[in-house]
């Protein structure tokens, strides 16, 4: 055994012959070191983004009872249909751009961000549709017609977002994929702290009331946009992968989309999954306090799970990266650090939601009964949440490895095969009610936990980046 190397195997090189390994201590470290950097801002800029929406809801929330479940009706009605869809789709920019910047094809990574925006514009428009009918669609799902109709005002209203949404996630992925995050913590700050006096000034000042919170989204949504164009415009780091608009970014499209679609699934299965178990929850007896823990627990495993995406956005560029490069070791070596951070992270959020449980559901009700359940809640959300945080440290690499449409079936099997099933059996049949629901939940994380891990132990990743160099060279036009 080599002295100062953490695991020996075959050295990798093109003869096969010899060991080769994860890579010594100082490698790992240096490693670690270079995804902090990249994770930490991208966790804030998640957060941040993430809090728009939040923040908006949370106004309304003093306008009456009425208003609130509107808008959070709304709010997880826009989520489900728009913007996981765009998120979804715009993580294609990953694989691409990320792929593109290792291999130096530096003008790629902009034709690339041209050609997803088009994309994105053009999807966003039968989304804009099913918003304008939010109210029709909830009725017919035997919603509260009041609630409704609140819930189809607020999202008419915020239709404009979903297209400076859609171009806001393409330049995220543009600038994440170059490990440049720092101008997009600053610029997602600047908008979260403006769109807490927007919502101030159109929700009371001027009256909107609920109007005003949705146009707020939109407002925030175009400014974040534009400071980003204004950064991209102004700054000569870019001239490199940004050269302007082209025409180039009309060719080969379906190749964009044929990634972008199993990227879309692979992202909105699980989300989806999640929001139907708080549906489920209004079928159980005592619905009020079932929905209410159900929802308190999805809202907190959220908060928890913006940290998971960050640092899966900061392995899948440099896993995207390496490969790229040619450097097939170091993706491997950047994967096996994050497995370390990740499971570390998930060990360390575990044990803080164990021991705030008895204290974490007053932030939420004064209701003894609400409390205590969610007390109840929060020792299997220990656990959910450290799954569902390596769950998307692996999703990360996946999409660095350009593996969407594999892991779309994996997720599908998992959420609606084994943990929507599961759930129905432990809520309904073995009357475990909502934490019968939560527990299908974490039967279903295990599937995509056991299968990718199994997958990246026999992954040949030489194979795996000679797979990224055909991919980028194909879609190159060369």
């Amino acid at each position: 055994m080599r002295s100062g190397y953490i695991v020996t195997e075959m050295e990798w090189g093109e003869s096969n012959k010899g060991r080769w390994y994860y890579g010594s201590r100082d490698e790992m470290i240096k490693e670690g070191k270079r995804q902090l950097w990249l994770a930490g801002p991208l966790i804030a800029v998640t957060i941040l983004q993430y809090c728009i929406q939040v923040i908006s809801v949370m106004f309304v929330g003093h306008l009456g009872e009425l208003q609130l479940s509107s808008a959070s009706l709304a709010t997880s009605f826009a989520s489900v249909t728009g913007f996981y869809v765009l998120v979804g789709m715009s993580s294609a920019l990953e694989t691409l751009c990320g792929q593109s910047y290792g291999a130096k094809q530096y003008d790629m990574l902009g034709i690339y961000t041209q050609r997803a925006m088009l994309v994105l514009l053009v999807f966003s428009i039968p989304l804009a549709l099913v918003w304008y009918y939010t109210s029709h669609i909830l009725i017919l799902c035997h919603q509260n017609h009041e609630i409704a109709t609140g819930a189809g005002t607020y999202n008419r209203w915020m239709i404009p977002s979903l297209f400076g949404y859609a171009l806001l996630q393409c330049l995220t992925r543009f600038f994440q994929t170059q490990n440049i995050v720092f101008p997009m913590m600053f610029t997602a700050g600047l908008t979260a702290a403006f769109h807490v006096l927007l919502c101030w000034i159109l929700v009371f000042k001027l009256g909107l009331g609920i109007k005003g919170a949705a146009l707020a989204n939109v407002i925030s949504y175009w400014i974040n946009f534009l400071l980003l164009v204004a950064y991209l415009k102004f700054s000569p780091a870019w001239m490199k992968t940004w050269t302007g608009f082209t025409r180039e970014a009309f060719r080969d499209i379906w190749s964009f989309i044929k990634l972008a679609i199993p990227s879309t699934f692979m992202i909105c299965l699980e989300y989806w999954s999640f929001e139907m178990v708080v549906l489920l929850a209004g079928l159980l007896p005592n619905p009020e306090v079932e929905t209410s823990v159900l929802s308190i627990s999805l809202s907190t495993c959220w908060i928890v799970y913006m940290i998971s995406v960050g640092l899966g956005g900061a392995i899948s560029t440099r896993v995207s990266n390496e490969l790229g490069a040619g450097r097939p070791r170091a993706a491997r070596l950047a994967l096996f650090v994050m497995v370390i951070m990740s499971l570390s992270q998930g060990i360390v959020i575990a044990v803080i939601t164990v021991l705030v449980r008895n204290v974490w559901g007053k932030l939420y009700s004064k209701d003894d009964k609400v409390v205590k359940y969610v007390a109840k809640m929060m020792l299997l959300l220990a656990i959910s949440d450290f799954l569902d945080g390596f769950q998307c440290v692996l999703s990360g690499a996946a999409r660095g490895l350009g593996w969407q449409k594999m892991c779309s079936f994996i997720n599908l099997g998992a959420y609606y095969f084994v943990a929507i099933p599961c759930a129905v059996v432990f809520a309904f049949v073995l009357h475990l009610r909502g934490m019968g629901l939560w527990l299908g939940i974490i039967c279903g994380l295990c599937i995509p936990v056991v299968v990718l891990v199994t997958i990246v132990l026999w992954t040949d990743w030489k194979k795996e980046g000679r797979k990224a160099l055909a991919r980028i060279g194909q879609n190159d036009g060369s």
